[in-house]
């Protein structure tokens, strides 16, 4: 097969591109470089993954669409999967812009592409933060999104409606999948496993928000990765659930899904630090802050679809989780 993929310098397009190529499948890699965090390392990515016969590279913003065309029409695509995107829920407070051009601009662009040259399958991130300020748990895919509670959120809930909309109109097979704090090697700076092993390391304060009242859904990189490829051949179809008890993220309009990916094991944020520095055989200097502007209290994924259409559903512990980090960190800081 041949997958058209965006953001591949990036965490998760890093690894869903190189799952893909390692089984031998082609992989064209699209990724803009931009400096929200250290180039250096996104670099590194790309540069693993040209190792690699079946990858082939372009730097390229999503934002410019005859450099994306171009790409796109030269190789040809079977599937496309878009990951790149302006990320960070705290960053979106300072720098609103960049979620626009990047995450409503891009994605715009990239449904132009499919809409030109249908793909046999367009899949797409978003997030669990466009369930917002929902209390109900677990967050289920058929679960209203109308109140997110920053512009990160905003953009992404937006490019679900925008993409649904292209399903409807181009009849193009669509799966929208919901990230739930996604935690691994090669994983982003502005993260907190990153944040915390850093400061740690450092003998620096590590920053506890809400006073550590909180409960996320740490989804391994691994698991992720595994789950992307697996939906990437469930392909949906206009009026075909699979099932009336469980499929509620399909469309009744169009050949148009949305997938939760999660582990659904809630942990509490205090248990994750206590495995980080079980990890680094090092205690941490804890400092506790009030809850931040946009933060919820709260993650928890429901995956009985996942399950169903893929049989896979993510269960990587946080502990075996944080202690890959941990040891891939040492090596890639020489720490």
């Amino acid at each position: 097969m041949r997958f058209f993929i965006t953001g591949t310098a990036g965490f998760i397009g890093f690894h869903v591109a190189k799952r893909l190529t390692d089984a031998g499948h082609a992989v064209c890699g699209v990724d803009g470089m931009t400096t929200y965090y250290d180039v250096a390392l996104k670099r590194r990515r790309h540069a693993m993954l040209l190792q690699s016969p079946h990858f082939a590279a372009h730097e390229l913003m999503l934002e410019d669409m005859a450099g994306l065309t171009r790409v796109y029409e030269q190789f040809g695509p079977d599937v496309i999967i878009h990951l790149a995107a302006q990320a960070g829920v705290r960053y979106s407070l300072e720098n609103p812009r960049a979620y626009v051009d990047s995450n409503l601009i891009g994605t715009f662009n990239v449904l132009e592409l499919a809409r030109a040259k249908p793909p046999k399958h367009l899949l797409l991130a978003s997030t669990s933060s466009v369930y917002g300020a929902n209390t109900k748990m677990p967050f289920a895919e058929s679960d209203r999104t109308d109140h997110p509670l920053t512009l990160y959120a905003a953009t992404k809930k937006s490019t679900e409606a925008m993409a649904h909309s292209y399903a409807h109109l181009w009849t193009i097979p669509t799966t929208a999948f919901r990230f739930f704090t996604v935690y691994g090697p090669w994983g982003r700076p502005d993260m907190a496993l990153f944040k915390f092993t850093k400061g740690i390391l450092e003998n620096q304060p590590i920053e506890i928000y809400n006073n550590g009242d909180m409960i996320r859904d740490f989804t391994y990189i691994d698991d992720l990765a595994k789950a992307i490829v697996l939906l990437s051949e469930a392909v949906p179809q206009i009026g075909t659930p699979t099932d009336d008890a469980i499929d509620l993220g399909m469309s009744p309009a169009a050949p148009f899904r949305v997938v939760n990916i999660g582990n659904s094991q809630p942990v509490q944020l205090l248990d994750y630090v206590d495995a980080i520095e079980k990890a680094l055989g090092k205690k941490a200097i804890r400092k506790y802050l009030p809850m931040q502007p946009g933060d919820v209290p709260a993650t928890f994924a429901d995956c009985r679809l996942l399950e169903r259409l893929t049989g896979f559903k993510p269960s990587t512990p946080i502990t075996v989780g944080v202690e890959k980090f941990v040891r891939w960190y040492r090596d890639y800081h020489n720490v």
